[in-house]
Formats: C-alpha cells, structure tokens, sequence
C-alpha cells in the first residue's frame, strides 16, 4: 500500500490526464454514429463521411510527433489546452456544416489536430512522467482504462438525441461534453511543475534527432511501430463503419450506441488487466497477442449475419483487447528509451497507427461503395491482424535488450 500513497501528491494530474483522454477519445470513437442521418441529410455519400474520418486520423499521426517533441520545450499544460479548444472548434463547425467541406474540416482536420494534442500519447506520457517506475505499467492501464469511459456516455446519448432531436443537436450535445476538456487540461498541465526526467546514465544531454535516430535503428521498435498500422487499421474500420454495416443488415440503430458503449465499458476492464499485465510479463508479446484475438474474433462475428446477441458478445470482446495496446507501447518506450522523449517516440509509433487508420476508415469506405457490402474489408483487417500478431511474438522473443545505454530509472 506505501507504493500507492505515492501517487497523492499528483492524483490531479492523473485526474486531468484521465478525463481529457476520456472524452477526447469517446467523443472521437461515437462520431460513426451520426453517419447514417448526417450524409442522407446533407447529400454526401459514405465514402465523403470516410474520407473526413480519414483526414482526422492522418492529421491525428502526423501532427503527433511534433506534439510530442514539442511539449518538451514548451510543455504540456499549452499543448493539452490548445488541443481541447480545436476538439470544440472541430464539433462546432461538424454541426453546423452543410456539404462536404465542413465535414472535412470539422471532423476531419479539427478534430484530428486536436487529438494530437489530447489523445493517448500525451496523455500516457504525462501519467508516466508522474509516477515512480515501480507503478508505471499498472498506472498507465489506469488511465488507458479512463479513456473507454467517454464511449459508454456519448455513444448511447449522441445516438438518443440525434433520433429524437436530429444529428445536428447530437453533435452539440458532444460539444457540451467537451468542455470539461479545458479544466481537464488544466490540471493535467501541473505535470509541468515536476523535475525533469533524468539523463541516460553517463550520458549526455540527448536531442530530438539523436533519440529519434536511436529508435529507428531498433528493430523492435521498428516491428511494433509497423503491427501499430494494424491495430489502427482494425479500430477505425470498427468504429466507423460498425453503425452502418448494423444499418445495412437492418438492425436497429440504437444497438449500434449499445455496442460502442459495451466496447467502451470492456474497455476498462482490458486496459486495466494489460496494464497489469505488462509489468510482469514481455510487453511486445502481450502486443502480438492482442492483434491475433482481434482478428480471430473478427473473423467469427462477421462471417455470418449479426444478431443482438453476437453484437454485444463481440462488442464486449473487441472491448476487451482495444486500447490495452496503449499502456503497452507507452510503457515499452519509456522502459526501453527513458522519459525525456517518449511523447516524441511514442507519436511516432502512433503515426504508423493513424496510416492504419486512415486505410480503415476510408478504405472501409471505398469497398462498401464499389461492392455494396463489408466482406473485403473485414477479411483483410483479419488477415493482417494475424499476420501483425504473429510478426510482432516473433520478434519480441528474438529481441536482445535495448539500444544503447539504459535510461535511468524514472
């Protein structure tokens, strides 16, 4: 217990980190639900709504190394303020557009600057920085954790006021929810205040471009940063795409708000255990297998025509394995390469996630347009998940210890 009486002085940290990544990555994750009504109102097609999906999570990768580089010099508290007032900016002009244009820039180029600046990167970086190693791994699947809890509110109330009310005032609703993004911000910021991590042992000062060279020269770390693409590719086709593959098989929407909020509340569970998890055994395994029961379970509930109960079976699953590989890949780096970089390192892992993602929800897209039905698309999201998995085990057990000195601890 003495361990976690440690974490008292910067509980508000972890607070803040744990609400912003709440509702930045909820309010994010429900916006397929207001594809339906939003591109038969407006005129655009499904492929349209895809590609501002797709231009979010591409802005979202790019934009997160330079994040990420950038809060060591200016810190976080301006990066994670700055992000939540684009993240309402972006749900301001989503509900007021007209066309496609305002889609794009809304949900697209808005929202995903602004989730480089509030996502999972910095805000696993800001929680690793806060506490000692010893609680690292079981900390950061905390806050993982706390990001499924913005799912299990928005999803089932954006879909009960966009039925009742229109899509418009569900996109408002999400607006209302994300202000408390600001105080969330504010006190995540106080990480600013806290001693700066410790040099490598008997090393230098070490620059952006040094640790980014050293990163890329590992092969591990090339490896996960690769499988990462996958996991993007998996997650965005699920979340965009779900609600209309449920729409196109006639079941009723409101089950499309329920399974977005059961991956949503299995979501805690999953990253707790991971997180967990990946202080006692190799984390990059952990990672591997990830990957290969997303795709096993893919393939089960998508091979025959869904019911309620396989929705929420697979809903509940899916959830289960969905951001556990968060506190994975952040604790790894931080493990692997020390504090001082991480957020930079672990944006440019995400980069490789978000191409996946991009691929996801606008290749997702294409092949419901061209086909008229999903089975392409989940067959390859299954067979590169297997083929990431497997890639990813392998290649932990062949591991052989970090690049260059080790970081100190902390």
């Amino acid at each position: 217990m003495s361990r976690w009486t440690a974490l008292r002085p910067v509980l508000p940290i972890l607070l803040g980190a744990s609400l912003l990544l709440s509702l930045a990555m909820g309010l994010r994750q429900s916006l397929g639900l207001f594809m339906p009504p939003l591109t038969r109102d407006i005129g655009i097609s499904v492929s349209d709504f895809t590609i501002a999906i797709s231009v979010q999570n591409l802005a979202w990768g790019i934009f997160q190394p330079f994040a990420g580089a950038l809060a060591v010099r200016v810190g976080y508290r301006p990066l994670l303020a700055g992000g939540a007032v684009l993240y309402l900016l972006g749900l301001v002009l989503l509900a007021t557009a007209h066309g496609f244009l305002g889609v794009l820039l809304g949900a697209g180029v808005l929202i995903g600057a602004a989730m480089a600046c509030t996502g999972s990167a910095l805000a696993m970086a800001v929680a690793a920085r806060a506490v000692p190693p010893v609680l690292r791994s079981s900390v950061l699947g905390m806050v993982s954790a706390a990001g499924s809890l913005g799912a299990l509110i928005a999803a089932p109330l954006g879909q009960a006021i966009s039925q009742h009310a229109g899509w418009r005032m569900g996109v408002v609703a999400f607006a209302v929810l994300a202000l408390a993004m600001l105080p969330a911000a504010w006190w995540a910021g106080r990480v600013d205040r806290l001693p700066a991590p410790a040099l490598p042992v008997g090393g230098a000062q070490q620059g952006a471009g040094s640790a980014l060279r050293l990163a890329l020269a590992h092969r591990p770390f090339v490896v996960m940063a690769l499988a990462y693409f996958v996991c993007g590719m998996q997650l965005v086709f699920l979340t965009t795409h779900l609600p209309a593959y449920l729409d196109l098989c006639g079941m009723d929407p409101m089950l499309s708000a329920q399974a977005l909020g059961l991956i949503g509340g299995f979501n805690v569970l999953g990253s707790l255990f991971f997180g967990w998890a990946g202080g006692r055994w190799p984390k990059q395994v952990l990672l591997g297998m990830i990957y290969v029961l997303r795709s096993v379970v893919v393939v089960w509930y998508f091979h025959t025509l869904p019911t309620v109960e396989s929705t929420l079976v697979f809903a509940s699953v899916m959830g289960f394995l969905w951001l556990g590989v968060a506190p994975l890949v952040s604790g790894w780096i931080a493990d692997t390469f020390g504090l001082r970089w991480q957020a930079m390192l672990a944006g440019v892992a995400f980069c490789s996630h978000q191409l996946g993602s991009f691929l996801g929800a606008f290749g997702g897209g294409l092949v419901y347009d061209l086909l008229g039905n999903y089975q392409l698309a989940w067959q390859v999201a299954a067979a590169m998940g297997l083929a990431a998995g497997i890639t990813q085990i392998a290649f932990a057990f062949a591991a052989k210890g970090p690049p260059g000195p080790q970081p100190a601890p902390g």
